[in-house]
């Protein structure tokens, strides 16, 4: 994601996120600020900022740049202001529509909130903003692993409202420790949440230090492990503001209620530009690695990390969505793989006479056959991983109907102090994983695809033995 500003008066682009007014009085950005000990005094130093022309902007001002040393102002004593009950605010807003929320946060924050802008779909809120005829500012986080079809709709969005997006970019040196020591695709391996760290959640949460409210386009129908409860306006649950703290920076989620049909509705109806990758399949769009076109049928989040779990999808950006008994379960690829007490004293699942169940020693046994009697289709499981959950009834099903058919049906607990050693030996990267062993064959077969009904796992079987 990255910043753009459009504005009033002056208006700012860049990594660093500072004030701009509609007022001639010269105003301060928060890096310029030093509070004394009366917490309501604040002394602002400022220095003149480079202008740009934004969308309903004033005529670009003439005046000459100002030493930092001669903005010393005197202290203005700021009046008390009431805590805003957001939880209610949320209520009264639910029914309302995304132009009448965002001219509402717009209104209330000013110059200190912005849009975050992924490049996608969420160019619709660019286009709210600009209908409510007031000075907006736009921000995007640039990972440096975007797609080239991203990078061009940046620019043409940009001409296309007369803004310029304020760009975020990772910290070069944690990229090149990251890429040293792990390679380019680690997050194949072991999980995005690393490399979405260090590229996504830190420029955003630098980016975030610097405003009191920020505009995203989560909406409850993209992901329903995790976005199903978004409210439309809220007190962020995980990154801070200016003023830091928990409880410093408001989260508007304008779109959260509207169905992505009615989004792309909305986006033809107003002949907005769209990012060429929404015509190659595309619907959710991230990194370019990442990222993959999803077939007619399957829901958008599946062309995001498709090696993980459907329902856990998050990058980090929007981590508080996770609810704190879910995270608790999450690992670092957020998809299950630890529980907080390693293997806690959830009840076990997957039970049926049809199901074998593998010791350690047992499964170990069945990797070193070079040749088996049978084929084994084997869960590596966590009784704890509500995506296990799901799929138990399935996979008994799946079991009892290959009983007697000559492939053997079993289970294998591997979290724990199991853990380590399935990720190791038997390509678990996430709860569940599935595995074929072949008859003739020592090396099973991992399957890729996250459908678990009776009818995929039965396809999977039948053409491999």
């Amino acid at each position: 994601m990255a910043f753009a500003v459009t504005s009033s008066s002056n208006a700012v682009s860049g990594s660093s996120f500072s004030r701009s007014s509609a007022s001639s009085d010269i105003k301060v950005p928060q890096i310029g600020s030093f509070r004394l000990a009366d917490r309501h005094a604040t002394v602002n130093l400022s220095h003149k900022r480079s202008a740009m022309k934004p969308v309903n902007a004033e005529p670009k001002r003439n005046d000459p740049m100002v030493p930092l040393a001669a903005t010393i102002v005197a202290p203005e004593v700021s009046p008390k202001v009431e805590v805003e009950d957001y939880e209610q605010l949320a209520k009264e807003l639910d029914n309302a529509s995304p132009l009448e929320i965002i001219d509402k946060a717009l209104e209330k924050f000013g110059n200190d909130i912005a849009i975050a802008f992924s490049g996608a779909e969420d160019v619709a809120l660019i286009e709210y903003a600009k209908l409510t005829g007031r000075p907006f500012r736009v921000f995007s986080l640039d990972t440096g692993r975007l797609n080239p079809e991203t990078y061009r709709f940046f620019d043409e969005v940009e001409k296309h409202y007369g803004i310029r997006i304020e760009y975020m970019f990772p910290d070069a040196v944690e990229v090149q420790a990251l890429v040293r020591s792990k390679g380019l695709f680690s997050f194949y391996e072991d999980g995005h949440q690393e490399c979405c760290r260090v590229r996504k959640v830190r420029p955003l949460r630098r980016a975030l230090k610097g405003l009191r409210a920020w505009i995203t386009g989560q909406r409850k129908d993209q992901s329903p492990g995790t976005r199903s409860e978004v409210p439309v306006v809220q007190v962020d649950p995980v990154f801070e503001g200016m003023d830091g703290g928990i409880g410093s920076l408001v989260k508007w989620n304008p779109v959260s209620n509207v169905d992505g049909k009615d989004i792309w509705n909305f986006l033809r109806a107003m002949n907005v530009p769209v990012n060429s990758l929404h015509t190659q399949g595309y619907v959710s769009i991230g990194c370019e690695p990442c990222t993959r076109p999803v077939l007619p049928g399957q829901h958008e989040r599946e062309g995001r990390w498709w090696w993980e779990d459907a329902k856990a999808k998050e990058c980090g950006l929007h981590k508080g969505n996770l609810k704190q008994d879910s995270a608790a379960q999450l690992n670092g690829n957020g998809n299950g793989a630890s529980h907080s007490n390693g293997t806690g004293t959830q009840s076990d699942i997957f039970n049926s006479k049809s199901l074998v169940t593998l010791s350690r020693t047992g499964i170990e046994n069945l990797a070193r056959l070079e040749s088996r009697k049978e084929p084994w289709l084997v869960v590596l499981y966590a009784p704890w991983c509500p995506f296990c959950q799901a799929m138990e009834e399935s996979y008994v099903e799946l079991a009892e109907k290959l009983a007697g058919s000559g492939v053997k049906v079993a289970k294998f607990r591997a979290d724990g102090e199991q853990k380590e050693y399935a990720q190791k030996e038997l390509q678990l990267g996430s709860f569940p994983t599935i595995l074929f062993f072949p008859k003739y064959s020592s090396k099973p077969i991992k399957y890729a695809s996250e459908k678990r009904d009776v009818d995929s796992l039965m396809a999977f079987i039948n053409a491999l033995r």
